[in-house]
């Protein structure tokens, strides 16, 4: 079976010495939604960051989509792996929304139209199409990480990484959030505090915890245990 994400035994240190991870292993299967949980400080971003090569791995291996996650892959792996951050302002920094969404495809050398098509098609894909031409410091929240997914969805990756989605939106924003992630057919791993939103959208759940992955399963499973969740800091939806 080819794995979309396969991560085997990852450990990484900061340089301050603190041990971010310490021995991660997990795999996701193409098409798979997983919704990655636990309490700050877990490493769920550090874990996400090594998934196209933010961070350099420094102990064990991460492959994406097929691609050994290395310093002559990063091309293809950024290409393939689309990481949205939780503050859209860190993946915003045009003029207008179309130089943002513009940005990846022209950095990869497309022709001009094709660059074009692609930013229609992913503003189309997030419901964002009449906000092409605006400033994107001036969108709402919600707007902005619809703008922000578009971004990496001009790319046409493989898979998302999302790093807390839902994350500061009202719940109108919210609950739109949530009809577009179901709505995308990519491979999707998201690091998220929203149970209820981990309840209804992702099939499969995993526990990070203190650098490690505690728990692997069901979402359905995994939430009705109530005293794994109480265990890692995390409250039943």
């Amino acid at each position: 079976m080819h794995h979309t994400i396969e991560v085997n035994d990852l450990r990484f240190k900061y340089p301050d010495g603190h041990e971010a991870l310490r021995g991660v292993t997990l795999s996701i299967a193409p098409g798979e939604k997983v919704a990655l949980v636990g309490p700050n400080g877990a490493g769920k971003s550090t874990l996400m960051l090594h998934l196209n090569g933010i961070l350099e791995t420094q102990h064990g291996e991460v492959c994406s989509c097929g691609q050994l996650v290395k310093q002559e892959t990063l091309g293809k792996v950024r290409a393939a792996v689309g990481l949205v951050f939780q503050d859209p302002d860190d993946q915003l920094f045009s003029p207008t929304v179309f130089d943002d969404v513009a940005f990846g495809p022209l950095h990869m050398g497309m022709p001009e139209s094709d660059v074009r098509q692609r930013v229609r098609e992913a503003l189309a894909a997030v419901d964002m199409a009449e906000a092409i031409d605006r400033v994107s410091h001036h969108l709402s929240m919600g707007q902005k990480k619809r703008i922000a997914i578009a971004t990496v969805l001009s790319m046409s990756p493989e898979i998302l990484v999302l790093d807390e989605p839902s994350a500061g939106l009202d719940p109108r924003a919210r609950r739109g959030l949530i009809n577009l992630l179901r709505r995308l057919p990519q491979t999707m791993l998201v690091s998220t505090h929203d149970m209820r939103m981990v309840a209804e959208l992702f099939p499969r759940t995993v526990i990070m915890d203190l650098g490690r992955v505690v728990a692997d399963g069901p979402t359905p499973q995994i939430l009705a245990d109530t005293a794994l969740l109480e265990a890692h800091g995390l409250e039943a939806p």
